[in-house]
């Protein structure tokens, strides 16, 4: 029986109404409509979709919980906070924010704007305009750059007269924004980015989100997939527990582990999509938590503060997390990935060293408990989020074509929400519509309702 795609989202809202029921992990079956791999936001969401069309899906998760790139750590400090992503986005169009107030969680804006330093004073009103005004003119190089015939990077075309702002500029719209330097991004990748306007926060954390979301769907934990064979008929998953033989396949891995070849392929996939794939490579984004009583740096809650910097070896600090006595400094790029692989010890000196030059000694010295990630060690993730290399952004398309029976999801296949666990959320909703018309499961019918991959972008700025 094949159902339309309006009866199919009708049955897809009322799976999303129902009842949240505990996870489960559950032994690995032998057979299934689809088979999804991974299980971070694009996993779910696929999984959640293949369920509302009646479909028997698995997802098969190498780590030891759900959540991918979205973690709330819940058990280091006293209060939750978000070890990988931790804002939604476009709150007109995600349907993750009612997602999450159906699920009973708490979701609220997030605050907006941020605070400039110049050594241990904050900026004056006029410097952050300067700032400001240095973001504007470097974004318009880009989005004017992008329109060009040739794909350049955008450390090629910034404004000569950035001046005191130029560390700063470069570290907000590269490390910041996408993980890796400008020099490393594609300017029609940042140009095409949709805004990540109006971030939306969940007080229980996006990682609690993902999991909640996730305790219907069956799914298989700390069950790698080794291999997959597939041909425009079927597909089958091998995994240290056994195989799954499967109608059809959603690959939600990163772009990282897709050319690690830690996951094989039978035959290989094709080398158009291996080209794609390694021009999408994962950036750097890390946190290095500190937990500090009393509020010794005089910032409200949820401030956040970036310093005027001559170089990109600095940070962004989210400042007293939801009222709490953390403060997250947010590190990123090549000097983020450099000090990573110093280990926890170095970051922790590195997040030491930068308050004491904003805020004094005494800040440094108040800090109790601290925490890092270091999601480039991560074995089944080894990055942040994509960022397309110069010349690379027509590979997110690539990436969105179907390879046999097999469809591949991920923030990485999203053309504008790149970067973002709204577009990973959707990608897995596409790939899952995709898997479905593959089996005969879903017809596709007229005049669909818009969804964020159809959204309108933003217009370049003037």
């Amino acid at each position: 029986m094949t159902i339309t795609r309006r009866s199919f989202l009708s049955a897809s809202a009322a799976f999303a109404a129902a009842p949240i029921l505990r996870a489960t992990a559950a032994p690995l079956p032998r057979e299934a409509d689809i088979v999804v791999i991974g299980a971070g936001a694009a996993g779910i969401a696929a999984a959640r979709r293949v369920m509302a069309a009646n479909r028997k899906v698995v997802v098969v998760e190498a780590a030891s919980q759900v959540g991918g790139r979205c973690i709330t750590d819940t058990t280091t400090f006293d209060v939750p906070f978000d070890r990988g992503a931790r804002w939604m986005h476009n709150p007109d169009t995600n349907p993750m924010i009612r997602l999450a107030r159906s699920a009973g969680l708490d979701v609220s804006p997030a605050p907006s704007g941020q605070k400039m330093r110049i050594g241990r004073r904050n900026a004056r009103a006029g410097e952050t305009e300067e700032f400001l005004a240095a973001l504007v003119r470097t974004n318009r190089a880009i989005d004017e750059a992008a329109r060009g015939k040739l794909d350049t990077s955008c450390a090629s075309v910034l404004p000569k007269d950035l001046g005191d702002w130029a560390g700063a500029a470069e570290f907000v719209l590269g490390a910041s924004f996408a993980g890796k330097d400008l020099k490393e991004l594609s300017a029609i990748d940042k140009a095409r980015a949709q805004d990540r306007n109006a971030p939306i926060a969940c007080r229980q954390g996006l990682g609690t989100l993902i999991a909640r979301l996730g305790e219907q769907v069956p799914t298989v934990l700390s069950t790698p997939a080794s291999r997959i064979a597939w041909s425009n008929r079927d597909v089958s998953v091998e995994t240290p527990s056994g195989k799954i033989a499967a109608r059809a396949a959603i690959v939600t891995v990163s772009t990282n582990v897709l050319t690690s070849g830690a996951l094989k392929f039978a035959p290989d996939i094709p080398k158009r999509t291996l080209d794609a794939v390694s021009k999408l490579t994962l950036g750097s984004y890390d946190r290095i938590v500190l937990q500090l009583p009393g509020n010794p740096l005089g910032l409200a809650r949820d401030d956040v503060l970036v310093e005027q910097s001559t170089s990109t070896r600095t940070a962004l600090m989210y400042a007293n997390i939801g009222g709490s006595s953390l403060c997250s400094i947010d590190v990123g790029g090549s000097f983020g990935r450099d000090l990573a692989e110093q280990g926890e010890k170095a970051m922790t000196t590195f997040a030491k060293e930068w308050i004491t030059k904003l805020f004094g000694s005494e800040a440094a010295a108040a800090v109790q408990k601290t925490a890092v990630t270091r999601w480039n060690a991560s074995p089944y993730v080894m990055g942040a989020m994509s960022a397309a290399s110069p010349g690379g952004q027509l590979a997110r398309r690539v990436l969105t074509e179907p390879i046999g029976n097999m469809f591949l999801a991920g923030e990485a296949t999203h053309d504008t929400l790149w970067g973002t666990v709204d577009g990973a959320w959707d990608s897995g909703e596409r790939a899952a519509d995709a898997a479905l018309r593959k089996i005969g499961a879903l017809k596709a019918e007229p005049a669909d309702v818009p969804t964020q991959s159809t959204k309108k972008r933003r217009a370049p700025r003037r």
